[in-house]
């Protein structure tokens, strides 16, 4: 049973998973968790105006890889695979992010494609789902891109048919509209267009229409979770596959859009590093909520990308 360790950079947090392996007899795999942490170091900071990582916003992530790597080492971890996605693959000066990132964890990172991103989080996303309830689309509205990917699960097996990365995400959205605090009427409904324009490159790409059940991974997801469940505090266990009916998504996106900092961030749900973006990720799932007629809910799942990353060592 090998331990391994899964490092998730994007645009707005670093995340670190260290797993056990079991191999099945036919050769697929489940994971059990030995530990689990995001931080918000928001790497993508600025990059979308200037097409450079801040030196700062490097810096708060140098210091998270090195208490990920005291981590992974002390829990024993075998192998360790770090995936870097929109942030650094957007950058003009992505070597320095690289070469601090190897000379930290003693491995390089990766910058994979947007579908492979799409890929890996489909397979982590689907493994704790009923097979009969899909096709199922798995969404990541992430802090510089928004993925999509539909495909089916039958109990052993993640297959995805399609999957599309777009430039949109809850980072970039907030710094080319939602400028204001309060976003002015204005402000949203420019945000509301561009998610619109963006995201249609995808629906063309990935039939969205033949998904039976629509789920929502990573931090944007998880924490609009948390505040449709009115926690009093974040709880992965609440969180995970809980439900979210799709009319209540478009009340939570004009509830936070309508909020100014102080009072978003007086929401315990939301981790400080995201009071200023999760608005424009929650209108991002609102214009997707439009597309998906047929479909009433979102399902929320706590397993995502890093558990795709994981499972690939093998």
């Amino acid at each position: 049973m090998p331990r391994v360790a899964a490092i998730d950079c994007g645009t707005n947090s670093i995340r670190l998973l260290v797993a056990d392996v079991t191999e099945r007899e036919d050769g697929t795999s489940w994971l059990r968790d030995v530990h689990r942490e995001q931080r918000v170091v928001r790497l993508g900071q600025g990059v979308d105006a200037t097409g450079r990582l801040n030196p700062e916003a490097l810096e708060r992530t140098r210091v998270a890889l090195v208490d990920y790597t005291a981590i992974l080492r002390r829990k024993g971890a075998e192998s360790v695979r770090m995936v870097a996605t929109s942030a650094t693959r957007d950058a003009v000066n992505r070597d320095d992010f690289f070469d601090m990132t190897e000379a930290v964890l003693g491995v390089p990172a990766e910058v994979i494609s947007g579908d492979e991103e799409a890929t890996l989080s489909f397979t982590g996303a689907v493994g704790d789902l009923d097979p009969s309830a899909g096709p199922f689309l798995v969404v990541d509205v992430g802090g510089g891109s928004t993925e999509l990917v539909l495909g089916t699960w039958d109990g052993v097996r993640a297959t995805p048919k399609a999957a599309r990365s777009t430039d949109i995400g809850c980072v970039r959205i907030t710094e080319r509209c939602l400028r204001s605090d309060p976003p002015t009427a204005d402000e949203i409904a420019a945000a509301d267009r561009l998610a619109e324009q963006v995201l249609a490159e995808a629906f063309e790409v990935v039939p969205v229409a033949e998904a039976r059940t629509w789920i929502g991974v990573a931090g944007t997801a998880t924490t609009l979770g948390g505040i449709a469940l009115e926690l009093p505090e974040y709880d992965s266990d609440a969180i995970h596959l809980s439900r979210v009916p799709k009319e209540r998504i478009g009340e939570l996106s004009r509830l936070l859009l309508g909020m100014d900092h102080d009072a978003r961030a007086a929401m315990p749900v939301i981790h400080p590093g995201r009071v200023d973006v999760i608005g424009g990720g929650a209108l991002i799932f609102e214009v997707l909520a439009r597309h998906l007629p047929g479909i009433a809910e979102l399902t929320i799942s706590e397993h995502d990308i890093l558990d795709g990353i994981a499972l690939s060592q093998l």
